[in-house]
């Protein structure tokens, strides 16, 4: 690995932090700096290949559901004939209700599938992947520490500078459900490594106390669908941890999830404040319970109904929602707090091809996780499979994935998925030793073929 591969890790980790603490990069001069980072990252490592004459270009299946989808896009932009409206004649025609936007769209899902592209070739060594992963756990908990910290000293602002007009911030974050989502994510790697047994004795309690820090944070960030996706990724972390176990390693697993729910309420209780606990008890005395999202809801399947099989346009769904809205409009609804419906109202029947499509990769690619001899790797690997399905569930009450900061890391958690179905030089050695591959880097792997075979024999 030459300088410039070097760099365009660095880059790359880089990112991950960069776009979280720029308020979760929603702003366009923000985003203009992302897509600066993302191509000279990019840049980088296709330099570096070319000199060193050793280029691995990842042949990943979820790539191409992705990469359909920016397609599907661009047809979408595309002028059929023209029409007439308002007195203007020669209008272009599109698929989408409103080009522009659709273009913009689409040049962001590129961005985040160039970015998942590189970063997948550049997690090329056990050594990056345990790197990467101690990158996760230390800043999920300095950053689950400052987001508490503010809740105590400015509540209402970020950074005591920018205050939120139209929602509740948390963190870094203008809306407090994608912090809950981030900390979703960062906190199923550490957790999914203690559970599996693949952290020394000597550095179990850090981690402990890393993972309870963050699901303190996410509790007081008052996100019920936050709280409803972790308890959704513990049931699924336990599936994965104690197939094939004994009953007495069961039983310390679930009093390890009984304590740190016990401290994380503790936890709360103690700094003070909303919690995701009292915001669902709150509900019990709401006429409506999902606290709007029921008419935006309503909305959207009119929408799939009328614009299908096409779908209104990936980020149309502004216009495509003012048209069949039935309140005032004097709110503007820009999502539509189901990621799922809004694939559908966007995209149509070719949306919910390729959603279904991603999905079924996606639960390929978890069963052959779950067949990883090697300890550390499988640990690693469960725990972003985890920290993705969590984030999917997520997306069933709000819009998490439409925040940059946490598609770039849901992204990275795909890559570490697939990173960790690879055998490397440098493994770590642990209870059992990986035998899964004869050979060393650079051969044909699960990840390099395309095809997500068991990483057994």
């Amino acid at each position: 690995m030459g300088i410039g591969n070097k760099c365009a890790f660095v880059i790359g980790c880089v990112v991950i932090v960069f776009t979280t603490l720029a308020y979760g990069t929603v702003h366009q001069p923000v985003i203009a700096l992302y897509y600066l980072m993302v191509a000279a990252m990019a840049v980088l490592w296709a330099v570096d290949g070319l000199i060193a004459g050793t280029t691995l270009i990842p042949r990943s299946p979820l790539f191409f559901p992705v990469a359909a989808a920016c397609a599907y896009g661009v047809l979408q932009v595309i002028p059929f004939g023209s029409t007439t409206a308002a007195g203007l004649d020669k209008i272009p025609r599109t698929i989408s209700l409103d080009p522009y936007w659709t273009a913009a769209a689409v040049l962001h899902l590129f961005s985040l599938l160039l970015f998942f592209f590189v970063f997948s070739a550049l997690l090329n060594s056990a050594g990056r992947l345990r790197r990467l992963a101690t990158l996760i756990t230390v800043f999920g908990f300095l950053y689950a520490f400052y987001a508490i910290l503010q809740m105590v000293l400015s509540p209402t602002k970020i950074y005591g500078i920018y205050e939120s007009r139209f929602a509740t911030p948390f963190g870094s974050f203008v809306n407090r459900h994608n912090f809950a989502a981030y900390m979703e994510m960062v906190a199923a790697v550490p957790l999914a490594l203690v559970f599996s047994g693949a952290i020394a004795r000597d550095k179990r309690l850090l981690y402990v106390t890393a993972i309870l820090l963050m699901l303190i944070a996410l509790f007081l960030s008052g996100s019920r669908g936050g709280l409803v996706a972790f308890i959704v990724e513990v049931i699924v972390l336990l599936l994965f941890t104690t197939v094939q176990r004994t009953k007495r390693k069961f039983a310390l697993q679930a009093a390890l999830v009984a304590s740190l729910f016990v401290a994380m309420l503790a936890g709360a209780v103690f700094v003070g404040g909303d919690t995701s606990l009292t915001r669902l008890a709150e509900t019990a005395s709401e006429n409506d319970v999902t606290t709007g999202r029921s008419h935006i809801w309503a909305v959207a399947i009119d929408s799939i109904k009328n614009d299908l099989p096409f779908g209104s346009g990936l980020g149309a769904f502004p216009i495509a929602y003012a048209r069949y809205d039935t309140t005032s409009g004097l709110e503007r609804v820009e999502q539509a707090h189901n990621d799922y419906l809004q694939v559908a109202a966007d995209m149509g029947v070719v949306g919910v091809i390729i959603g279904a499509w991603f999905l079924y990769i996606f639960v390929r690619l978890g069963i052959s996780i779950g067949k990883i001899e090697n300890p550390y790797r499988r640990a690693l690997g469960v725990g972003a499979v985890v920290a993705c399905c969590g984030i999917l569930v997520h997306s069933l009450f709000d819009f998490v994935l439409h925040t940059t900061a946490i598609s770039v890391l849901f992204f990275v958690m795909l890559a570490i998925s697939e990173a960790s179905l690879v055998a490397y030089a440098d493994d770590v050695s642990g209870p059992k030793i990986d035998r899964s591959f004869k050979k060393k880097r650079g051969t044909v792997s699960p990840l390099r073929s395309g095809k997500y075979r068991a990483a057994t024999r």
